[in-house]
């Protein structure tokens, strides 16, 4: 419990009332509102079928890797939670001079300032309040880092300079990984207490990314836009019904997934997610499970796991939870138990 008071603690010191959000993006490549995508886009080096190609769209959000053919379909079934922003500046030897700043007024949640503890490389996030709501920012495979922990950043305020930290990432492939999460569980260090975890709450599969790049070209049309709004333009894939065991644990820092009255009593819970598993909303049922059941999804003439970054099994109409789709539900649901506290040694 610990972890979770420290948590909620630094987060609800960001929480105020807010109106319009004022956002920019982190670098100074603005291709991306240009409607110039293979120049705001860093590529992947793709192989399929004997052939080599480097798609600029493998560096967007969403399912953009690893290419598999199901009948006469190719589909790309590999999830990438962020987007990936290509340089624009470079010295002599090809590294990347780019500087990378906050997208928005926020505050320095948490750094990783070891490249060898994450897939991300060196990482920053930070915490803005929208909505009364931390919504999070986070950027990775930096070369440096130049803010603190704390740290109360305006918009453009400086967090460090683009690099190539962490796995796969080459020179010449490097780039800013830019992610807008919500944070789903406020005791994550209890879900996972006997795993190698450095970076407590802000571990990357504590992190619900949404489509960032469709965010900012939303925003830029309505300054007004909100995150819930904006979820809201997120087709649902499937919904999971569970057990009322009390409010689900995730509406604690966005109460704005709740679409029920607050008059309105359930024998369960309904979570809508989208296909990448992101929280959409969740309301009272009146039907009686005894377990988290998938109680809705969209038909698909593809398996299910595919386009769900494996949280379903099954195809057509018909789908159960894997494995990982009720470690999800769980999470953002609290449905698992407080870790013991261990007791400190005494002194000789």
């Amino acid at each position: 419990m610990r972890y979770f008071s420290s948590l909620l603690i630094s987060l609800l010191t960001l929480v105020h009332v807010s109106t319009a959000i004022e956002v920019q993006l982190p670098t100074e490549n603005r291709y991306l509102l240009s409607g110039e995508p293979e120049k705001f886009y860093m590529y992947v080096d793709r192989y399929f079928d004997g052939n080599h190609t480097m798609p600029w769209e493998g560096g967007s959000y969403g399912f953009v890797r690893t290419s598999l053919r199901i009948g006469d379909q190719i589909i790309q079934t590999k999830f990438h939670e962020g987007i990936d922003i290509a340089p624009i500046k470079r010295d002599k030897a090809g590294n990347p001079l780019d500087l990378v700043s906050s997208i928005a007024a926020g505050k320095v949640v948490y750094i990783s300032d070891v490249a060898g503890r994450s897939n991300y490389g060196k990482y920053v996030i930070v915490a803005h309040s929208w909505q009364n709501s931390p919504i999070l920012s986070l950027y990775a495979h930096l070369a440096e880092i130049t803010c603190k922990v704390d740290d109360q950043l305006a918009m453009a305020g400086l967090i460090g300079r683009m690099g190539y930290t962490g796995e796969g990432i080459t020179r010449v492939r490097a780039h800013t990984h830019l992610e807008l999460a919500l944070i789903l569980s406020g005791r994550y260090q209890d879900f996972t207490p006997t795993m190698v975890n450095y970076h407590g709450p802000y571990n990357g599969m504590n992190l619900a990314g949404m489509d960032v790049a469709a965010f900012f070209l939303a925003q830029k049309n309505n300054p007004q836009l909100s995150v819930p709004e904006f979820l809201t333009s997120y087709p649902i894939y499937f919904k999971v019904t569970i057990p009322n065991n009390g409010p689900v644990e995730i509406t604690t820092r966005y109460p704005w997934l709740v679409k029920t009255s607050a008059e309105k009593k359930g024998s369960s819970w309904e979570i809508a997610f989208s296909n990448t598993g992101m929280p959409l909303s969740i309301v009272a049922s009146d039907r009686r499970v005894t377990r988290a059941t998938v109680t809705m999804v969209r038909a698909s003439d593809i398996p299910h796991s595919y386009k769900t970054r494996g949280l379903l099994s099954g195809e057509g109409m018909n789908a159960s939870l894997s494995k990982d789709g009720l470690s999800l539900v769980n999470l953002l649901s609290g449905n698992f138990p407080v870790a013991p506290v261990k007791p400190e040694k005494k002194k000789p």
